[in-house]
Formats: structure tokens, sequence, C-alpha cells
């Protein structure tokens, strides 16, 4: 049996810092202790941005086929972080690769010493877990938590109660879906035909339809935190009706069938000449019997104004999918582009508040993640899930985290590839010839991604394209 140290420079046992020297030695009698061989040892130092080199070799040679049965030993929970949460989200990410980490002083499972000492805090407990716990209470009496559902208010006792003009609009769905037959969309434009509005004031789409034809809430019963409060309001639509309009929704957008997604290259670029909504991906199948009686099939895939496809709004704007692609290709590939940047407000370089706006989005993501982990760790510690539960819930998000951890490095990368405007138009100019010469070999990921670095908008009216580059 092998085992892996990992030493962290700064990292405390009971709030005394330990030299590296000292996490070293802990390690080595670990291993004479347990009889283990070692397999070697990563160290991390510490800088202000919390250098986590070390950590990730240590991540690759774990995920090796030949490593052997290898456990991972630390001086403490320090040496994985700064604080509870970022040893947690370690610990996840050392156990997908099928390793166990240990204590080396103790040989103590680090995940059972992670959960007892979030367990021991007591007045330590962060603001947020408690105000978690404090909302888990409330929602256990039928408390209201957040935003009510449309149709109902907030009432004095923090119980829902009914909005009468909102309600009848609730009761008019149903009714077009389950007795008119009405679809989805169809539904969406009668009430932006009638006029009716939602309830900030905008248009109707399929989502917000749908969304209301799925809410248990209307049943009169009330759930959060994985608590069901029944009876707690009036309800709007009988059982037997949820029921049906369930039933239906199953046959016509359920699970009984199996859909293989596929992306659509040019999402989140293309947008409606007519009412400047975007263009989504919309996939159809159509089957029929020839004269001969021969049973055929056929796939098409378009890009159709969102607008028309989830309010049931704006003409038929729908381009086939191939065709528009076809196209944006041609007009990267023409040296005589009459549009050479969407223009942004002021005078800001579009390109680079885009890159640092996805640099905060990734950032953003990373935190809730982080988030998530934590709440984790804090149900494990009170009790409310088991270790083994915890561990396995733990386990994507801790793979997401990694993902993200590479998608935020590969946004820095490019924020800092645009020092100067020059830099910035030699790159992205050379990114649309390496674009066009590999087109057909690269793959769908990195084709999507070169496509959305050097277009800012592509937008389409019928057989008008035009194309907005960066550059």
């Amino acid at each position: 049996m092998r085992a892996v140290g990992y030493f962290a420079e700064g990292a405390r046992r009971n709030g005394v810092k330990r030299s590296i020297a000292e996490q070293n030695q802990a390690f080595g009698d670990f291993c004479a202790r347990q009889g283990y061989e070692i397999a070697g040892a990563f160290l991390d130092t510490a800088d202000e941005g919390g250098a986590t080199a070390g950590f990730n070799q240590m991540l690759q040679f774990l995920g090796r086929a030949d490593r052997g049965f290898t456990v991972v030993a630390v001086d403490s929970l320090g040496a994985l972080g700064h604080d509870l949460g970022q040893a947690a989200l370690r610990l996840l990410e050392i156990e997908q690769t099928g390793c166990q980490v240990v204590i080396a002083a103790s040989g103590n499972e680090a995940f059972r010493e992670l959960v007892d000492t979030w367990a021991d805090r007591g007045d330590g407990t962060p603001v947020s877990e408690k105000v978690r716990s404090a909302m888990r209470r409330k929602a256990v009496r039928g408390e209201v938590l957040g935003r009510p559902p449309y149709g109902y208010r907030v009432g004095p006792r923090r119980r829902l109660e009914l909005v009468p003009e909102e309600a009848v609009v609730v009761r008019y769905i149903f009714r077009l879906y389950l007795q008119e037959e009405m679809g989805i969309r169809k539904i969406a434009g009668q009430l932006n035909s009638e006029d009716i509005p939602t309830r900030r004031g905008g248009r109707w789409s399929m989502v917000t339809v749908r969304d209301i034809l799925r809410n248990r809430a209307y049943l009169g019963h009330y759930s959060r935190f994985g608590t069901t409060v029944t009876g707690s309001h009036p309800a709007l639509v009988s059982a037997e009706d949820f029921r049906k309009v369930q039933d239906r929704l199953q046959i016509h957008h359920g699970a009984i069938r199996t859909r293989t997604v596929q992306p659509f290259l040019l999402s989140g670029l293309v947008y409606c000449g007519k009412c400047q909504n975007k263009l989504i991906g919309v996939s159809r199948r159509q089957s029929w019997t020839t004269k001969a009686g021969e049973q055929k099939s056929a796939a098409y895939r378009y890009y159709q104004c969102e607008s028309r496809t989830n309010q049931n709004a704006c003409a038929y704007n729908t381009q086939r999918a191939a065709e528009l692609e076809d196209r944006v290709r041609e007009a990267l590939r023409r040296d005589d582009r009459p549009v050479t940047r969407f223009p942004r407000a002021g005078n800001v370089d579009g390109y680079l508040v885009d890159l640092i706006g996805q640099v905060d989005r990734v950032e953003a993501r990373i935190k809730r993640n982080r988030r998530q982990v934590e709440e984790l760790v804090a149900d494990a510690a009170h009790g409310h899930i088991t270790v083994e539960r915890m561990k396995s819930l733990g386990g994507e998000l801790a793979r997401e985290h990694l993902e993200l951890e590479a998608e935020l490095a590969a946004a820095r990368e490019r924020l800092r590839a645009q020092e100067s405007e020059a830099e910035r138009q030699k790159h992205l100019e050379s990114l649309r010839e390496k674009l066009l010469r590999d087109w057909t070999g690269l793959p769908f990921d990195a084709l999507q991604s070169a496509l959305r670095d050097i277009i800012d908008r592509i937008e389409v009216d019928g057989e008008d394209v035009r194309v907005f580059l960066r550059i």
C-alpha cells in the first residue's frame, strides 16, 4: 500500500502554524506506523493568490491508472484550505480520484474530522448557516420564503393569500390547456393578444405558462427545503384537474421520448432583424407514409425568432440551421466586410466588457458552488444527511468546481491577451484566419468558442444576414 503526502506552507494545526519540515515529519511517522510505502509528496507555497500548482499536480498523479492503491495523508484540515469550506471542496476533489484522505497524526478519516469540527463550532457557526436553519424551520410552519407564485401574495401571517385578478388568469390558463386543449405556445399568444400582462407587466412566454401549469402551489400545498405543508393556503385548481394537466404535459414533453440534445453552433449570437429578439435553435422531426406505403422520417433543425417560438409573436423569421451557418462562414471569409464592430454605449470597448463579464460570471458561479458544498457539510454535521450521502452529492459539485476553475483560467487568459487595441485586433484576426482554415476539423466546442470570440452579433431578416465582428 502506498501513501501520498500533501503539504501547504502556512498551514495550521489547532491554531498553531506548522512548518513544511514538521508536516513532512508527521507524514513520515504516519507511513512508518501504518507500513505504507511513500509514493510521493506535493507542496504548495503560500502567496497572495493561494497557489494550487502542487495540489493540481497531485490530482493528476492520483488520476493515473498505474498509481495503485493509494491514500493521501495531510497534517491537518488546515493544509487543505484556510477555512472548512475550502477544505471540504478539496477533500471532495481528492476523493473523486478514488483515494481516501486521512489525518497523519491520528490516522482518522479527514471527512469525519471535517464534519465533527463543523458541528463543534457552536457560536462560531456562520450567519449564512444560521439563516438557512431558521428558514427551514419557517418552511415547516408553512411560512412563505421568497417571491410568492403568480396568483398569490404574502398575507399578514406570512401565508399565501389570493390576488383575485391574478387568480382568474391562473384558472384561465388551466382551462385553456385542459378544456380547450390549447398548446402552451398558443396559450401564451392568447394571453398576449388579450393584453393580459404578467406580474411585471411583460409578455407571456412558453416558459412562464409551462411553469404555472407545473406549479403544485396551486393545489394549496407549500414546498420549500424538502418540506411540504398541505392545505396551507387556498387552492386554485382541483387535484384531479392538476393530475390531468401533468399527464398531458408528460405525454407531450415527458421523458417517455428519448431525446438526443444537439447544441446549435450559433446559439446566443443570432438576433431577429425584425424585433431584435434572439433566434433560438429548434429541432423538428417528421414522419410520413409514401404512396407506396413506405414509412419515412426526417429531422429538421432551424434558428427561429424567440418571440414567435415562446410568445407566438413576430413574423415567421426561420432559418435552416445548416444554411445559416454556411452563410455566416462565407461572410467571415469575405475581405470586404462592411461592418467591423457592433456599436456599444459610449466609447467602451464592447469586447473587453464582455471578457470582464465572463470572468465575473464564472467567479460568481464558483462562489455559488462553494456555498452549496458548505450547505452539504452543514447538513451532515447536523445529522440531516449521512457523511456518505454528503460525499455522493458533493462529488458532482467537486467535478463542477474543477470545470469552473478551468473555465475561469481560460477567461482570464483571454482577458490578458487584450492588453492593447493593436494586440487585440491582431489576436482576433489571427483567430478568424485559423477558424476559417480549420472550420471542418475543429471540435464543436472549440468552433463555437472561437465564433463567440470574434463575432459580436448576427442579425437575420429573411435573406439578409449581417455579421457584426469584434475586430
